[in-house]
């Protein structure tokens, strides 16, 4: 492989693509880890009480909310 392939658009495309895979896949499992161990005080059972489906849905939607609002931030400030 040349030197000019390292730099072309499809590549360059290619390589952002995967960073953002990565990037929601490790938010994914950042906001599994945080609301899971909020919102599932027990040892679940077959399917969540209702409480515990309320709570998984809101801290789900607030980390959402606020992981666009910083990325917003950040994107205002470059």
């Amino acid at each position: 492989m040349d030197a000019s392939a390292l730099n072309s658009p499809d590549l360059q495309r290619f390589l952002n693509q995967e960073k953002e895979k990565a990037m929601v896949n490790e938010m994914v499992a950042k906001l599994t880890s945080v609301c899971w161990d909020k919102c599932i005080t027990s040892t679940p059972g077959n399917k969540f009480s209702s409480s515990e489906s309320a709570c998984l849905s809101n801290c789900a939607q607030r980390y959402m909310d606020l992981t666009l609002i910083i990325m917003k931030r950040v994107q205002s400030m470059q």
